[in-house]
């Protein structure tokens, strides 16, 4: 098994890996400069990271000699689950959200509406829509809860 808790040297990896897909996958919907590539770095939310424990406590990385993936739970909520995008498409995704379901008992999150690709990744995984909607903080666009 290539997952592991992570510890304080993975923070910044983590990081990088949840900024960069961000960017990519959430500018083009809430085109937000000022927060894409300004307050999102590397530095402050690595920072952010060590001010709150309880968050790297539940942040489990993905590991085979380089962190290509991490999870991010809370209770059995997953909060945040993603691969580098140099190493999607490759089973990591699959692999952590499994670890998550089986070793975690992972069975609920919220997913942006219109993130329409990690949706169809959830409900492979046994997810299903709840029908329970709330807006993003400080947005116009849905999150969806999915339950297992």
């Amino acid at each position: 098994m290539n997952i592991r808790k992570a510890k304080a040297a993975d923070l910044s990896r983590v990081a990088e890996i949840y900024i960069f897909n961000n960017r990519v996958n959430y500018f083009p919907i809430f085109k937000d400069e000022g927060f894409s590539f300004g307050e999102l770095q590397v530095v402050s939310l690595v920072d952010n990271y060590f001010k709150k424990e309880e968050i790297i406590k539940n942040i489990y990385v993905y590991d085979n000699g380089l962190i290509k993936g991490f999870i991010q739970m809370n209770e059995t909520e997953i909060c945040k689950i993603y691969v580098d995008t140099f190493f999607q498409n490759e089973g990591i995704g699959k692999e952590l959200i499994e670890f998550a379901i089986e070793e975690l008992r992972a069975d609920n999150l919220w997913a942006l509406e219109k993130n329409t690709r990690a949706i169809s990744f959830y409900q492979r995984h046994g997810f299903h829509f709840t029908g329970e909607k709330k807006f993003e903080e400080d947005t116009t666009e849905y999150l969806v809860k999915l339950e297992r």
